[in-house]
C-alpha cells in the first residue's frame, strides 16, 4: 500500500503571472504525523557513502559530494526520511511522491520490488547530485530501471527553465512528461500522462526499453496510439470518486471553458491550458481547496451524499502543503521560494522560504506524535482542530486572518527582494535566512492569536449549555 495519497500541481513559466516555474503538492498521510522543515548544507565525503532505507532496506551508493538543499522530513526516521520536496543550491526542486496504482496486467510482468526505491528516499537521493530538472528526471528514472521501485507513484521537478512530471509504472518502468510552458496539470493519485512521442526527447524521458517491454508483452489496449494511462494505470470505480473530482476540480477553476466534463471523468486531459495566467496564489488556493462552489464541499450547503461523495483536495489527513516556485532572472539562491503550510492547507498559511536559507526556525525542527505548543506543525494543526469543533463559527474569524496574513507575507518577498536582488555571497544568504525566519515568526504568532481567540470565542458554546436567567 502507498504510504501517502496526494494531489499535484504543475504551472509552466509562460502560464504563470511572473515567468515561474510553479510545482506544488499537499503531503496526505495522517492527521497527527508532524513535519520538519530544515536546511542540509553542502558536503564532500572522503570515504565512499551509501544510502539505506529505514523503511524497507532500500540501499544504493552515493556521490562524494552533495549539493545544499530543503526538505520536510517525518518527525522521526523510524518509517522512513520522507523528505518530501525542496529546493537545491543549484535552483532545482523536487516533490515526491504523489502516489498512483499501476494495473494488474503490468504488475503480473513486472512486479514492484519489495527492496526497491520508494517515497520515502527518493528526494534524499535524488536532489542534493542534480543541477537541472531533466537531471533529476534521468536520474530517477536510471535508479528506477537499476534497482526497481517499491510503489507506484508520480514525481515533480522544476528549474527556472522547465517542469517535469514523471510517473512509474510497474517494478523498472517509468515514463516521464515536460509540461509545456504555456500549459498547467493537476494530479490527483491516478496516472496521468496520456500519449508518449518516442520521437521527442526534448518533452519526453522515458525507461530505456519501454517500447519492447509493452510490445512483446501485448499491454497496450490501443491499435493506433500509445498512453501510458491507458497501459500502465487503473480506470476503477475508486477512481470516479477519489481521483477524477479533483483533476476536474482544478481544471474547473482554470479552465472553466474548455471542461465539459463531470467529475467523474477518465477523459480528463492530463495538460491544460488555463484561460488566464496564474499565479502562486492559484496554486495554493487549489491545494487548499474542497470543492467550493459545487454541491460537493463537505462545508457547504449540498445534501449529505454530495457533501460526502468526493474525496477533497485539502483534507484533515494533510501534513503539509508546498508550493515551489522558480523564479526567472533571479540568481538561483532568490530565484526559488517554498511556501510550506503546515498541517492543513484549507486552514494553514503558506510561509514563504527563500531557497537560499542556511538554517529554518528552531519551531519547525520540532514536534512529535503528541501535541506541542512550541512546534510549528503544532500550532497550525490546533487551529485546525479548533474550527472543525465549530466550523461555521470559526471560518469567517480563520479565512480574515488568512487573508490579512497572505498580504503582509507576499509584502514581505516583495521587500526582501528588492534588497537582496544586490547582495551576493554570504550576505546574500545571511540576509534571505533572516527573512524567511521572520515570515516564520509572523505567521507562528498570528496564528497563535488566532487560536487564543478562537478558544475564548467558543468556551460558551459547549453542549452542558443552558440559557441562564441572570435574575436567578
Amino acid at each position: 500500500m502507498n504510504y501517502s495519497a496526494c494531489t499535484s500541481i504543475l504551472i509552466g513559466s509562460q502560464a504563470s503571472l511572473d515567468g515561474s516555474v510553479i510545482i506544488g503538492r499537499n503531503e496526505d498521510a495522517k492527521a497527527a504525523w508532524p513535519k520538519h522543515f530544515v536546511v542540509h548544507p553542502t558536503t564532500t565525503a572522503t570515504t565512499p557513502q551509501t544510502f539505506v532505507s529505514p523503511d524497507n532496506g532500500f540501499t544504493m551508493p552515493l556521490p562524494l559530494t552533495a549539493a545544499k538543499y530543503t526538505a520536510t522530513p517525518e518527525w522521526t526516521p523510524k518509517y522512513g526520511l520522507f523528505e518530501e520536496a525542496g529546493i537545491n543550491a543549484y535552483g532545482v526542486a523536487m516533490s515526491a511522491t504523489e502516489s498512483t496504482y499501476s494495473n494488474n496486467r503490468v504488475l503480473g510482468i513486472d512486479p514492484l520490488v519489495k527492496n526497491g526505491i520508494g517515497e520515502e528516499a527518493m528526494v534524499t537521493v535524488v536532489l542534493p547530485y542534480v543541477k537541472t530538472a531533466r537531471a533529476g528526471v534521468q536520474r530517477l528514472g536510471k535508479l528506477v530501471e537499476l534497482y526497481g521501485t517499491s510503489e507506484s507513484n508520480g514525481i515533480l521537478f522544476a528549474d527556472q527553465r522547465e517542469a517535469w512530471y514523471l510517473e512509474t509504472g510497474a517494478g523498472h518502468y517509468w515514463v516521464a512528461q515536460r509540461i509545456p510552458d504555456n500549459a498547467y496539470a493537476v494530479v490527483a493519485n491516478q496516472m496521468a500522462i496520456q500519449a508518449v512521442d518516442f520521437n521527442d526527447p526534448a518533452n519526453f524521458l522515458y525507461a530505456a526499453d519501454l517500447q519492447r517491454f509493452v510490445t512483446e508483452n501485448h499491454l497496450n489496449p490501443s491499435q493506433d496510439h500509445f498512453s501510458w494511462r491507458e497501459i500502465f494505470g487503473t480506470q476503477d470505480q475508486s477512481d470516479l470518486y477519489y481521483n477524477t473530482p479533483r483533476v476536474w476540480y482544478g481544471q474547473r477553476c482554470f479552465s472553466p471553458r474548455a471542461t465539459g466534463t463531470q467529475p467523474q471523468s477518465f477523459d480528463l486531459p492530463f495538460i491544460q491550458y488555463a484561460d488566464r495566467k496564474l499565479g502562486v496564489d492559484d496554486a495554493q488556493d487549489y491545494l487548499s481547496s474542497h470543492y467550493q462552489g459545487t454541491p460537493y464541499d463537505p462545508v457547504g450547503d449540498g445534501s449529505t451524499a454530495d457533501k460526502t461523495r468526493f474525496r477533497p483536495v485539502s483534507l484533515a489527513k494533510t501534513q503539509e502543503s508546498h508550493v515551489l516556485q522558480l523564479r526567472p532572472d533571479y540568481d538561483p539562491a532568490l530565484a526559488g521560494i517554498q511556501w510550506l503550510a503546515m498541517g492543513v492547507a484549507a486552514q494553514s498559511v503558506y510561509v514563504p522560504f527563500y531557497g537560499g536559507i542556511e538554517s529554518t526556525p528552531a519551531a519547525y525542527h520540532q514536534g512529535t506524535e503528541t501535541y506541542d505548543t512550541e512546534s510549528a506543525y503544532w500550532v497550525y494543526k490546533l487551529v485546525s482542530v479548533l474550527t472543525d469543533a465549530h466550523y461555521h463559527e470559526a471560518w469567517p474569524v480563520v479565512s480574515d486572518v488568512q487573508d490579512r496574513l497572505r498580504v503582509d507575507l507576499k509584502h514581505l518577498v516583495w521587500e526582501t527582494d528588492q534588497v537582496a536582488q544586490n547582495l551576493t555571497g554570504p550576505e546574500l544568504t545571511h540576509y534571505l535566512t533572516q527573512r524567511s525566519n521572520a515570515a516564520a515568526a509572523l505567521g507562528i504568532q498570528r496564528y497563535r492569536d488566532l487560536a487564543a481567540k478562537l478558544i475564548t470565542q467558543f468556551t460558551d458554546m459547549g453542549p452542558l449549555n443552558y440559557h441562564q436567567d441572570l435574575n436567578l
